[in-house]
């Protein structure tokens, strides 16, 4: 049975995420994801490194959910989850970080 993709069941898994890894990489955070009940393919996720080659003081991931995104965020080991609307574009990040 799939887990039920709301905002209680994001924070779980990235809570469980920044206890194992407080500076996860993307394919931590789409696991994260994925662990709530978000198709792998569906979840789009920020940078984890800096376009000079540093590590990210924050990594962000967000899917789309019933007209809505759900961000989840890890910032050095603390999580944050919010509900922000979907883009005109259908998607939740502006560009593509899919």
């Amino acid at each position: 049975m799939a887990a039920e993709r709301t905002p209680e069941s994001l924070t779980k898994a990235l809570e469980a995420l920044a206890a194992e890894s407080p500076t996860p990489d993307r394919a931590m955070i789409r696991k994260a994801f994925t662990e709530a009940g978000f198709p792998g393919e569906s979840v789009e996720v920020s940078l984890d490194i800096t376009p000079t080659g540093l590590a990210v003081d924050s990594i962000r991931g967000a899917a789309a959910e019933d007209g809505s995104c759900l961000f989840g965020e890890v910032r050095q080991g603390a999580v944050s989850v919010s509900v922000l609307p979907v883009l005109d574009s259908g998607y939740c990040f502006v560009g593509d970080q899919r």
